[in-house]
């Protein structure tokens, strides 16, 4: 089975390499143009095109480029020329660090907010709760990064505004990233719960006399996750998304303000390289979530 999906994924990142291909060049601009800027003569524009390989058809670069990468070669990039598999090493433990530290932080709000949700519906708790994560998923990024910004950094002072400097660099933006999803969390915990809740199960648990408090734990909260592991996978793939803007906004040097960046040079063979990391980061997760699956509930491994 697991072999089976990981041949899955070779028409998904193909398809991936395809269309960011397609897309880039499509983009208006010239990564010559950037390069030598509007004084340079014709004759520079044509030679620094055939140095770069873009004066051949389409085709024939997305073939030469397929070819570099079944090596394990990401090619050179066309601003500094330097190799982008030593430019992505330094930025995707970064993006790394902040991925995970704001999963981290959206789990220990959603979770505990959802649980008491559930076990206290229709009262205040519960009202608050579902008020909260509301207005949570309403707030992209790019308006609640520089609040709380504004709030942390310039009115209260307890954290720096932007970059890497300090380790406590890191909280702004990973906070950012993390209360879409804490509000998701928030959401999906709470209505699996309170399904679970209502199961013979659960009710055989609570006949037999256990406190509340076991009947929960034990019984309900286990079945009550395989949705919300589903939607943890699921939405890695958004909080990779956001932290392109997020890493923008506070400075953060990682991928995705790697990718931002060589978006705005044209510089193609760099915004390949970040796209298939951040899909293949992707399929890879969806991948840990099916096997996650079957250690929350051993009948989904047997079924599969």
């Amino acid at each position: 089975m697991l072999f089976k999906r990981l041949l899955a994924v070779i028409p998904v990142v193909f398809g991936v390499l395809l269309l960011t291909f397609l897309l880039v060049h499509l983009i208006p601009g010239d990564p010559v143009e950037v390069m030598l800027g509007e004084s340079a003569t014709s004759a520079d524009r044509t030679q620094l095109r055939a140095d770069l390989g873009l004066d051949q058809p389409l085709p024939t670069q997305f073939a030469n480029y397929l070819g570099k990468l079944a090596q394990g070669d990401f090619g050179r990039s066309i601003h500094s020329h330097n190799e982008i598999s030593s430019v992505l090493a330094e930025r995707i433990p970064a993006t790394a660090k902040l991925a995970l530290l704001a999963l981290a932080i959206a789990l220990l709000i959603g979770l505990p907010l959802g649980i008491v949700a559930a076990l206290h519906h229709l009262h205040w708790p519960d009202r608050l709760a579902t008020l909260s994560s509301l207005t949570l998923s309403a707030m992209p990024h790019f308006w609640l990064g520089p609040l709380l910004m504004l709030v942390f950094a310039l009115w209260l002072g307890w954290l720096p505004v932007s970059g890497m400097e300090s380790g406590s660099s890191i909280f702004l933006p990973a906070l950012t990233l993390a209360c879409g999803l804490a509000a998701i969390l928030t959401r999906m915990t709470r209505a699996s719960l309170l399904e679970t809740l209502n199961e013979d199960f659960v009710r055989t648990a609570r006949a037999k006399g256990l406190p509340e408090r076991l009947v929960v734990l034990r019984h309900a909260l286990n079945p009550a996750l395989l949705p919300v592991v589903t939607v943890i996978g699921l939405q890695l793939g958004s909080l990779l998304a956001g932290a392109v803007i997020t890493e923008t906004v506070f400075g953060w040097e990682g991928i995705g303000r790697l990718l931002v960046e060589s978006i705005e040079k044209r510089d193609y063979p760099v915004t390949q390289a970040c796209v298939l990391v951040i899909a293949l980061t992707y399929v890879l997760v969806n991948l840990l979530t099916d096997l996650a699956y079957g250690q929350l509930d051993p009948r989904v491994g047997r079924g599969k």
